[in-house]
């Protein structure tokens, strides 16, 4: 027997077709006991107009001659009562006018039943010589329950017919919408680590289902991106941690092999060197890690910036090139002040390592944004490197490389804390040559 794969309950298709088929059947059938009402309420109506005239027709002819008018429909009963409340006239079925004359009418009654068949009854007065008769006018049901069973008996084949239909058409409506779905999930349940470079189909329409394709297709390009990124700082991370300690494994071998040439206290020094280069290198890491994996905790402090540069600018000062701070004021910045600090200082030690003779630091509020400028009057950098000398392990030329025991990250972190403080830095040329920094943060 053949294996058959029925659909499961909890896909959407089979839910969504199930939801139109209930409210569906809910909908016809309470419209069809409306619809039945309503044609019942038509006919009784119309019924109790028919007699209506009739008892109307007849009265008047007695009133007149004295003799009943025949009945328009043989199957009315009509019972005309004198004044003296004897039977004056009676026509129809004998049994029937026999049973209808034994009943007391009462003035206003509406149903009566004679031999198990139910009738309406409308009765009206007229005026004889004797005084004022009575003529009764009975009409049978059975046309109005016919009719409404027949309606009854078709709405109970309609309905399920209708809901039958309907929902095949629902159910192959909404495959036929979910399809593109199914493919968007095939796509990205295919898709490894290895392969972030694929894309999911974008169905045409530009409907919901193409605008959730182009939010996979870009959530897929952030995380291939990401990953590479994240690839590329391992990568180079590796790299620049091996070269520092190769250099200490050599200078130790070189020892080894030489005991008698070693120099223990240059070596001393040398080894402590390119280990604070390493823990400084690495706090440079675990910084970027943490800003990549969004885990450094938001400041919003309302920060003194000049007071921040006017103290980097002092330590700097100690080396011998000068640091102008003439043009620094007062400036307040929302942020971190260890981060605010780590701009300036980087800012500062690029600068002091190309500048021949001065680096100028200038700090100024100008519409609504403060600006931090801090410029060297060294090689500068061409506008080709510009955009690279804010990259991660960026390597210049000579003239502005970092040179060694240098990482070249401390632009990269600037440009992250910047970034994450909603500003913006960028790199041109200083006035008489060199290079300039420019950074603007909210104020």
């Amino acid at each position: 027997m053949a294996d058959v794969r029925w659909p499961r309950l909890s896909t959407v298709r089979v839910r969504v077709t199930l939801a139109a088929a209930g409210l569906l059947t809910v909908v016809l059938v309470l419209m069809s006991v409306l619809l039945v009402a309503l044609q019942r309420s038509a006919l009784t109506e119309q019924l109790d107009d028919t007699l209506a005239a009739e008892a109307e027709r007849v009265g008047e002819a007695m009133e007149s001659s004295g003799v009943p008018s025949e009945p328009s429909d043989d199957d009315l009963l009509v019972l005309v009562i004198g004044a003296d409340g004897a039977i004056v006239h009676a026509i129809g079925d004998e049994d029937e006018v026999a049973e209808l004359a034994r009943l007391e009418i009462r003035d206003g009654e509406r149903d009566i039943t004679l031999d198990d068949d139910r009738f309406k009854v409308v009765t009206e007065s007229f005026d004889s010589p004797d005084g004022q008769g009575l003529v009764i006018v009975a009409g049978g049901r059975d046309d109005i329950d016919d009719s409404v069973a027949e309606l009854t008996t078709s709405l109970l084949w309609v309905i399920p017919m209708a809901v039958l239909i309907l929902s095949l058409l629902v159910w192959m409506i909404v495959g036929r919408t979910l399809r593109p779905v199914e493919r968007i999930r095939t796509a990205v349940a295919s898709i490894d680590m290895g392969e972030l470079d694929r894309r999911v189909p974008v169905p045409g329409g530009g409907d919901e289902i193409a605008r959730l394709a182009t939010t996979m297709n870009e959530m897929l390009a952030r995380l291939e991106s990401s990953v590479r990124r994240q690839q590329q700082f391992v990568a180079d991370a590796s790299h620049e941690l091996r070269t520092p300690l190769t250099r200490m494994r050599t200078e130790l071998e070189v020892d080894e092999r030489n005991p008698d040439e070693a120099d223990p206290s240059a070596t001393r020094r040398s080894q402590l060197e390119e280990i604070s280069a390493l823990q400084d290198m690495i706090e440079d890491l675990l910084l970027l890690a943490r800003s990549d994996a969004n885990t450094l905790p938001p400041a919003s402090d309302t920060i003194d910036l000049d007071d921040i540069v006017l103290d980097e600018a002092r330590v700097a000062s100690a080396s011998t090139v000068r640091v102008d701070t003439s043009r620094v004021s007062g400036a307040q910045v929302t942020g971190s002040r260890h981060e605010l600090h780590r701009v300036v200082r980087n800012l500062l030690d690029n600068a002091l390592r190309h500048a021949r003779a001065t680096v100028r630091v200038e700090l100024a509020e100008r519409g609504g944004d403060v600006w931090l400028v801090v410029s060297d009057d060294g090689p500068g950098i061409p506008p080709e490197d510009r955009e690279r000398a804010l990259q991660r392990f960026a390597r210049l030329d000579e003239s502005r490389s970092g040179g060694a025991g240098r990482s070249g990250l401390g632009l990269a972190i600037v440009d992250d804390i910047v970034t994450r403080h909603g500003g913006t830095i960028t790199i041109d040329d200083a006035c008489g040559g060199g290079a300039r920094v420019t950074v603007k943060l909210p104020g």
